[in-house]
């Protein structure tokens, strides 16, 4: 901890050494390792992943505990603050480029790829493709030499449509919760906050009936050719971060029911309303990109 204190709070507070980043990367040694290990047939690989995870999670929740103590012995200032701002908004901007590269994949693939494959050149080695975007034209999913299983596409009603609604109506309940908490208004602020948790909660039972109804009922599955591989890529990795965003946003509707946060000091909470946001307008794209072109 530097010594040039303000009052109680440092000016720039240094943790401790700390074994919780070792025990961290342990955790992820295990992960790896037994992953690697169970998809190539090995059975001890599953212990191995577990063993990973468990010690991974505990780490999480240790780690994430002292920071939360820390800052509620007001350890943090407001160079901590602006810090804690900064990281989360270059990590949101590092998400940003993650899904503009799987965007990026099927603009290309639908603009670029397919295109080129239905050429004159490429007609004699394929004389009955089709160069049409699945989406486009009913029946153009089976490929000409059989390696793709005829599937049907998924199209926007109802299930994404119903999503949409539950995302976009999640974005306001979240909304109207800091600005409750804003208010001091911690009863109205808590309230909203479980409605939200609520919806991304029901966003993903939705997803997981709609995953459910592409296997069984539409053959569309990963293997699907590069409309399945990017329809599952996307709507997979949003709905990884919805789960990701619904267990930020639990945590600190619990910590408000402990008292934590207050009107002029709550970026725990604007920090997980930011990725809120994010995964919001992500779906936005999803639902215009994926289900209605």
């Amino acid at each position: 901890m530097s010594a040039n204190t303000h009052g109680s709070t440092p000016y720039y507070y240094v943790p401790a050494p700390s074994r919780h980043p070792a025990m961290a990367a342990l955790g992820l040694f295990f992960i790896i390792l037994g992953a690697g290990q169970w998809v190539n047939d090995h059975d001890w690989g599953k212990y191995s992943l577990v063993l990973g995870l468990i010690i991974w999670l505990v780490t999480l929740y240790q780690w994430f505990g002292d920071a939360i103590d820390e800052s509620l012995h007001g350890q943090y200032s407001e160079r901590i603050d602006r810090s804690f701002r900064w990281s989360m908004s270059w990590f949101i901007f590092s998400e940003v480029m993650f899904f503009g590269a799987f965007f990026g994949a099927l603009w290309w693939a639908r603009v670029h790829a397919v295109p080129m494959l239905g050429n004159e050149l490429h007609s004699v080695l394929w004389p009955d493709f089709k160069a049409v975007w699945p989406s486009v034209a009913a029946g153009m999913t089976a490929s000409p030499a059989g390696t793709i299983e005829p599937f049907q596409t998924m199209g926007p009603l109802w299930l994404p449509t119903i999503n949409t609604a539950l995302l976009l109506t999640s974005g306001v309940t979240i909304t109207i919760a800091h600005h409750a908490l804003r208010e001091n208004n911690r009863g109205k602020t808590i309230v909203y906050m479980w409605l939200t948790v609520l919806l991304g909660v029901a966003f993903l039972i939705c997803q997981g009936y709609e995953y459910a109804h592409a296997y069984a009922d539409l053959n569309l599955k990963l293997s699907s050719g590069i409309f399945g591989s990017t329809f599952f890529m996307l709507t997979g990795f949003h709905g990884f971060h919805v789960f990701m965003g619904m267990l930020m946003l639990l945590i600190i509707t619990l910590r408000l029911q402990k008292g934590h946060f207050s009107a002029d000091k709550h970026f725990g909470f604007e920090g997980a309303a930011w990725y809120w946001h994010f995964v919001d307008v992500v779906w936005l794209g999803l639902y215009v990109l994926v289900y209605w072109l």
